[in-house]
């Protein structure tokens, strides 16, 4: 069972009143739309080109040879948009105002071969709620190979993590065709659901058919009507997951374990320390805030503070209200962790990993 975790100070309830008052009366004052603007729907389109065009020129044996990896490592990069760009919004419910949508949209992460209600139980649920959190957020919970927390159990191995992590973030999306039922097994026994009500079975079946779709269309219609062999079709499906699963962990990884970010730990009766908008500052760092690529490429996340405080608004606001939202937590004294660049980020979460991989000093 998922025990129950309350997030609660008083002293802390005014600057959480005053951030809601002042990011709410932005998008007010200037008459703008939480979600997705016309900026976001031809982004949206173009990450969806970057994938399937590739798709169709090895589909129909216009580019081959060599140049089917290159476009391979193009659809890797294709995918990895769509996660970050699309598929985040709208499971977020912030692409749109209109459900139907959303949901619409949300479902493109089959089209990469991940699930929706896995996805959403695993991050909408317990990585945004228990951000960091040991044995409740997901996305730290990598052992026995890496050790992404100072509640984690240290083994041997792991003061080489720093050296071999950057390989495993590779096979991300690659284990998603295995882990999606054992998630969807876990997180139905215990009961979780993002929509606040579940039917196993109805569910169970969403994912076998979604699967058999995503497999018939990467593996056997290239494979029956391309002129490639299964061998290189497989081949050309491994180099895009491991351009994917590379991207989306690192960008994932820069957010939450790097330096300055902390690992709370809730008390015997379920408490933490602080207010949830404060443990989300704390637990949290954003990066290359000036980037206009970055922030183009992975989807606002780069901006990670301000989506997990205002998870439901689309990421092409996140750098105007970041200024809110930094000016409001400098007033009252609260830290805000920013990487300056991103190769600033992915060495400080080098640092970080090899800091965890280190030996715990025992308690005397």
């Amino acid at each position: 069972m998922i025990p129950r975790i309350r997030f609660q100070n008083k002293d802390q309830a005014t600057f959480v009143r005053e951030l809601r008052k002042r990011v709410n009366g932005y998008f007010k004052e200037n008459n703008i739309s939480r979600n997705a603007n016309s900026h976001m729907v031809i982004k949206s389109i173009a990450m969806f080109l970057i994938y399937l065009v590739p798709y169709a020129l090895v589909y129909l044996n216009i580019l081959s040879g060599g140049w089917a990896i290159l476009l391979a490592v193009v659809m890797g990069l294709g995918m990895a948009g769509i996660g970050m760009s699309v598929m985040h919004d709208a499971n977020h419910g912030a692409y749109s105002s209109n459900p139907k949508v959303n949901n619409l949209l949300g479902i493109c992460i089959h089209l990469i071969g991940g699930d929706v209600y896995n996805w959403k139980v695993q991050h909408n649920i317990l990585h945004h709620t228990y951000t960091n959190i040991d044995g409740l957020d997901g996305d730290i919970d990598q052992d026995p190979l890496l050790r992404l927390s100072t509640e984690q159990k240290w083994e041997k191995g792991h003061k080489y993590q720093h050296i071999y992590a950057f390989f495993l973030y590779t096979l991300g999306t690659l284990l998603w065709a295995i882990l999606d039922f054992v998630q969807y097994r876990r997180f139905t026994r215990l009961g979780l659901s993002p929509d606040g009500k579940l039917d196993k079975s109805k569910q169970f079946r969403k994912l076998v058919v979604y699967k058999i779709a995503y497999w018939s269309f990467i593996f056997v219609l290239p494979m029956v009507f391309s002129p490639f062999s299964w061998w290189q079709v497989v081949l050309g499906w491994l180099v895009m997951n491991l351009v994917a699963g590379f991207i989306l962990t690192v960008t994932f990884q820069l957010a939450h374990v790097v330096e300055g970010v902390s690992f709370p730990i809730p008390s015997d009766e379920g408490k933490v320390e602080n207010e949830w908008m404060i443990h989300q500052l704390k637990t949290t760092a954003n990066f290359a805030k000036n980037s206009k690529f970055v922030t183009w490429f992975v989807g606002g996340l780069n901006f990670q503070i301000e989506h997990h405080l205002f998870p439901n608004i689309c990421h092409v606001h996140y750098k105007k209200i970041s200024d809110i939202v930094k000016a409001t937590a400098d007033e009252y004294g609260i830290i805000y962790n920013d990487n300056k660049t991103y190769m600033s980020a992915v060495y400080s979460h080098y640092k970080m990993l090899k800091e965890l991989g280190m030996q715990p000093i025992l308690a005397k």
